[in-house]
Parts: C-alpha cells; structure tokens; sequence
C-alpha cells in the first residue's frame, strides 16, 4: 500500500521528526505550529470525502485493544460485577444458593437452616467498604468483605496486611480476596466472634510508663519533637545533679534517687555524660545545653524533689 499514502502524511511524518531534534526554544516552536498549521489546511486526497482513515471496528467480548468510531481505546476496566460470578460460584460449590442485589447486598447466600451469607464487593479495601459490612451485621452475623488482589504496586491498604486482617477480626467480618486472572477465592478472614487476648507485659509496661512519669511534658500527636520519657526524666535528674561538677555514682545515686543512675551513665544514650575514671561521671557540653533545652522539665523535676524532701521531713 506504500504507493497510495498521500502527500500529507509525509509532510507529518517529517516535522515529527524535526520537532524531536529542533524544537529546543520558541522559535522552532512557532516554526512547528506554522508548519502544522499550512498541512491541516490541505485537503488530502484518496481517503474520501472527509479526509479520514475509515478505522475497523471489532465487535464481540474480545479483551484485546478495541477500535470504535474512529477511536483507539483501552479494555474497560475491572469492576464490581466482575467479583460477582466468582464468588456466586464459589459459594455455589458449597451447597449454596446464591443471589445477588438483594436489599440493597451485593450477594447473598443460603443453606438449609443457617444464617444467610452476606457478601460486598468492592474493587479496593476502604473505609466505606468496612462501614458497608458493619451495617450489614445487623442483618446477620456471617458477612464478608470481598476485594480483588492488587497488583504489586498498588497504593493503598493492602487486604492481606496484618493490621488489615486484625480490624476485619475484630469487627467480626469476613475477607475474601479474588484473583484477578484465575478468579479463585481466597478465605483470608472468617466471620466469627473475635476477643483478642490480653498482653500482660504491654499492659504492665504502659502502667509503670505511666506511673514513673512526673507531670506532663508531651503534647499528644506532635511528632518530631523528644518526647519526655521516664528514663529521660530520669537522665535529665542525673545531668542537673551533675551540672555543679563530677559526681561519683554513690553519691549521685542517692542526691537524685534514680536507682538506674549507673545504668543510664553507662549507657550515655543521648551522650550527655562522659566518664573520668572509675564511678566517676561529668556532664558533657550536650548535656548542658540539654539542661536548656528541656528547662521546663527539670524545673518540674526540682519541685517535685523538693516537695518530696518536704513531705519526708
């Protein structure tokens, strides 16, 4: 067919060319346009009377790439209804009977005397998604939440993620994940009561965090900025008593009352103490601009020690 292209497509087909090696600055730019601008004006001849390529077009469920009306477009993509059959099918090998839109469920499945089966689709794990399935169990207490499997990359939650699982079993729902290609059903979760089991040593943990704590020097959700820990209080107890000269850990032990004083000295976690021999610790030039830094805190720390004394005595 090369003896029918007309004149017009090589004109194209040579300022495509010379806009990809030329078309550096605003001068060929506008060169381009012009150049553009005088080839659309030409009536080309042989396509018709409209000067247009008469496109195929493809009919059928192909998954191919498909041509319509002159225009090239992408398969459609994945949606809701195409989760629907998998699942129907799946259930059905369990001796169910499936039907779908019913009351506003995407699917809903019975057998026998059980409790009916609920399941949502939705192309991706959402929050309304999981609002959807808790509102479903009102009406039963078996419903599932069904989601294709993202791809690789995919942004966003991903179903199989752990934190992801753990909220459908708290919440009691079911997961289902659908292969995209195979559509085979994967149980990842099932509908079924969830308690979860107490941690003995994270609750203790919190407790003496808690307890140990003098005040409140921390702001809930900032980040970027220290948080005023127990052990740090600790530390900035041992910097102040040090601020006035070296101090043996005897002695240091007993001005401050940390228990851990050798421990946190030893240890030099935010490199404020440096050691001169043996039990004997100075504070360091970070260590006193800590003093600075967390002023507030270590006034909080002196009243409380001196309200403390004052009790005793």
């Amino acid at each position: 067919m090369p003896g029918r292209w007309c004149k017009r497509f090589r004109q194209l087909a040579r300022i495509a060319a010379f806009s990809e090696s030329r078309c550096r600055n605003g001068r060929n730019r506008r060169l381009l346009r012009l150049q553009i601008a005088r080839v659309d004006s030409t009536p080309c001849k042989g396509l018709g009377s409209s000067g247009k390529i008469p496109l195929p077009v493809r009919h059928g469920n192909s998954s191919d790439t498909t041509v319509r009306q002159s225009a090239i477009g992408k398969p459609a993509p994945l949606g809701e209804a195409a989760l629907y059959l998998p699942v129907k099918r799946f259930f059905e090998k369990s001796g169910f009977d499936v039907k779908g839109e019913v009351n506003g469920c995407d699917l809903v499945a019975y057998r026998g005397d059980e409790p009916p089966v609920i399941v949502e689709l939705k192309l991706r794990f959402t929050l309304a998604l999981v609002l959807q399935g808790i509102d479903r169990l009102a009406i039963s207490e078996r419903v599932y939440l069904a989601v294709p499997r993202p791809p690789r990359r995919a942004r966003g939650l991903s179903p199989e993620a752990p934190g992801v699982r753990r909220l459908c079993r708290r919440l009691g729902l079911g997961l289902l994940l659908v292969g995209r290609r195979s559509g085979t059903i994967a149980i990842l979760e099932e509908p079924v009561p969830y308690r979860p089991r107490r941690s003995a040593d994270r609750s203790a943990r919190l407790l003496d965090e808690f307890t140990r704590r003098t005040g409140d020097g921390n702001i809930g959700g900032r980040n970027r900025t220290p948080i005023i820990t127990a052990y740090r209080e600790d530390a900035l107890r041992c910097a102040r008593a040090l601020a006035d000269g070296p101090m043996p850990l005897k002695a240091l032990r007993a001005a401050t009352g940390v228990a851990d004083a050798a421990a946190i000295l030893q240890r030099d976690v935010y490199g404020w103490f440096r050691r001169l021999g043996r039990g004997t610790y100075e504070l360091t030039e970070a260590g006193q601009a800590a003093l600075g830094q967390f002023a507030e805190t270590v006034a909080l720390l002196a009243a409380s020690s001196e309200a403390a004394e004052a009790a005793a005595a």
